[in-house]
């Protein structure tokens, strides 16, 4: 099995991101994971644009990935920050999470969210705490 057939089957139990929504791990590696998502109907809000659940969603999964794979010491989040820049133009999103600073108990990762046509939609900071 692969490094990337092992992500997907580990974080198939994360329903919500993967079922529910849609995401799809794309590639992992050491500290780092990158997530794609067909946009459909049902990631729409009242006003016909993308839910920003959806996108905090996405950059969630991203971030749990890319702290969670092949780890001694689970991750979960601990502070987030998402600063929405722009609406979606394509019809899919990408999600890259990069590691910034790992400690004994707090790390801080940058997930950016960009869609197909290259526009940037969102920028997240996460810290998360090694449990």
């Amino acid at each position: 099995m692969t490094d990337l057939e092992e992500a997907r089957a580990f974080f198939a139990n994360d329903r919500y991101a993967t079922d529910a929504t849609g995401v799809v791990i794309e590639e992992v590696g050491e500290h780092y994971a990158k997530c794609s998502l067909k946009l459909d109907k049902r990631h729409l809000n009242a006003v016909g644009h993308v839910m920003g659940g959806v996108v905090y969603t996405m950059a969630d999964l991203t971030f749990a990935v890319s702290t969670n794979f092949r780890t001694e010491r689970p991750t979960v989040t601990n502070v987030a920050q998402i600063s929405y820049l722009n609406s979606p133009s394509g019809d899919t999103l990408y999600s890259e999470s990069k590691r910034v600073k790992d400690g004994s108990h707090i790390c801080f990762y940058e997930i950016r969210v960009w869609d197909n046509t290259g526009r940037d939609i969102a920028l997240v900071s996460m810290n998360g705490y090694h449990i």
